[in-house]
């Protein structure tokens, strides 16, 4: 394991020094705006009021309309791409299956490191989001990644639920978006870096103090909800989500409503939507991006020259990490869609069963190469 700052504050927590915190909930705290000239600008609670209800409707058919966006049902519907847009938009993004001899070219001399999305990349997007288990097949090939590679799970769901899909006890577990990171359990061991990793050595929860408005915000909303057939919200710790994958597209504009009206009492949590889901998480500076960079800082390879971080997910929420690994300049994101969409995703792949392909051509090249 190559060297690194590590401060050992607590046990079952690492403190790494780097020049700025990203872990604390201290830092991670969104900034507030700067006051305009003279103080803050100030209006009238009824001049609010009515601003309000002016622009409520437009935000809530926004709001809509970046749901459908982000869970599109038919090939090139998204609004961004046409159909005549999607082979320019194939080109751009091209098959890591079909480039994979470029992509292991790239990566020639330097360490992999694998970091994984669960849903719709592991494991097919299913109408219940508690039985979205992962084949037998992807579980071995998983396993067999993980001898080879440094491998993280970097999901949405709470870390607890994603370890019992994987039940891996080799990888990087990083749920809640990143905001509860625990490392491989003790004796569990990296083949290809010769060392042991002790869960106890690595720990990162930078949203623990949320945690009771997490709850409360819950509770609220599984009774909120109960009006709109099909909905249903998971309780992933640190974060919320509301599925709306079995409710009706006319529904749509009655649930973002409901979530909105909920999230009004509580400025301190953020709506965003993903696939078929909208997400609640704390304003902290805390993303799938922040995970990636932590865990490589974790694992030494923070100003590492020579390694080769590969991250592959479906959804939106991954971008924060295609966006790392743009401006890191190192390794690349891989984006699973069988749509064109916005990415900051170098490659692509249609389906959970090309991910398959894809990690079982990396173990085959990695044996080859031993």
């Amino acid at each position: 394991m190559t060297s690194q700052n590590v401060l050992i504050s607590e046990p079952g927590i690492i403190t790494l020094s780097v020049s700025k915190p990203i872990f604390t909930a201290a830092a991670a705290t969104a900034q507030k705006p700067p006051p305009a000239p003279g103080g803050y600008i100030t209006i009238s609670a009824k001049k609010l009021l009515k601003n309000l209800e002016i622009n409520n409707g437009a935000r809530i058919n926004a709001w809509v309309e970046s749901m459908r966006a982000s869970s599109p049902t038919h090939i090139n519907s998204t609004p961004s791409f046409s159909k005549d847009d999607y082979n320019s938009w194939i080109d751009r993004h091209p098959s890591a299956l079909e480039r994979f001899d470029e992509i292991i070219e790239a990566s020639k001399g330097k360490q992999i490191v694998m970091f994984l999305d669960y849903d719709g990349t592991l494991s097919p997007i299913v109408p219940d989001p508690d039985r979205a288990f992962m084949s037998k097949k992807m579980r071995r090939t998983v396993r067999k990644l993980a001898q080879c590679f440094p491998t993280a799970i970097v999901s949405g769901r709470c870390r607890d639920k994603v370890f019992n899909f994987v039940k891996l006890r080799e990888l990087y577990y990083a749920g809640s978006h990143g905001m509860d990171i625990k490392g491989p359990e003790k004796g569990s061991k990296h083949d290809s870096l010769n060392f042991l990793q002790e869960c106890e050595s690595i720990m990162c929860q930078p949203a623990s103090e949320f945690l009771p408005m997490i709850d409360e915000v819950y509770k609220i909303l599984v009774e909120k909800i109960k009006s709109t057939p099909g909905a249903k919200v998971e309780n992933n710790k640190f974060c919320l989500s509301v599925h709306f994958r079995c409710v009706e597209e006319n529904k749509w504009s009655e649930l973002a409503k409901q979530v909105k009206s909920v999230l009004q009492e509580y400025p301190k949590l953020r709506l965003s939507q993903g696939r078929k889901v909208l997400e609640i998480r704390p304003t902290i500076k805390w993303d799938k991006g922040k995970a990636l960079e932590f865990l490589l800082e974790a694992l030494g390879f923070a100003n590492c020259k020579d390694v080769f971080p590969v991250y592959i997910g479906d959804d939106r929420t991954d971008e924060d990490a295609f966006k790392v690994l743009r401006d890191r300049g190192q390794g690349f994101g891989i984006l699973v869609s069988k749509f064109a969409k916005d990415t900051s995703a170098s490659y692509s792949l249609q389906e959970p069963d090309e991910v398959m392909d894809f990690l079982r051509r990396l173990v085959q090249w990695k044996q080859a190469m031993a």
